[in-house]
């Protein structure tokens, strides 16, 4: 009976490690300003692309993304979005480095004029930045 009971609670630990391993959490830039997430763990970050921020070189492009209340750097390898440009909503997923650049594996932008992702825009929402018959921030 013991027995089954620690092979059913290593099992369950197991399980809920792996689990754990594999979700990526959501954060604003403000978020992770304020929670102080360590490097190396995976995550989205999300906001809009700030203007004048965006500078390509090469393949590499770096840009800031903003919630309205703080920014963060990103840098990003790759083929962007079409849609993707200064002032429009984005979602970018990888990992911090140590100094507070954020390295994106994948990056997503808008589908249309009148969508934003659904994560940016209640953060935006919850800041009171958000303009929702206009679909747009505030200056």
């Amino acid at each position: 009976m013991l027995l089954g009971m620690l092979a059913l609670g290593t099992a369950t630990a197991l399980v809920l490690t792996a689990i754990n391993d594999t979700l990526v959490y959501f954060y604003t830039p403000a978020d992770i300003q304020a929670k102080h997430i360590g490097p190396d763990r995976r995550l989205r970050v999300g906001g809009l692309v700030e203007q004048g921020s965006v500078v390509k070189m090469g393949e590499t492009v770096r840009f800031t993304v903003t919630d309205l209340t703080a920014t963060l750097p990103v840098t990003y390898t790759g083929v962007l979005p079409d849609l993707f440009r200064e002032g429009q909503g984005v979602v970018a997923e990888g990992r911090l480095d140590g100094k507070g650049m954020f390295l994106a594996s994948e990056v997503l932008a808008k589908h249309d004029e009148k969508y934003m992702p659904k994560e940016v825009s209640e953060a935006l929402k919850k800041s009171g930045r958000w303009q929702e018959e206009e679909g747009q921030a505030k200056k």
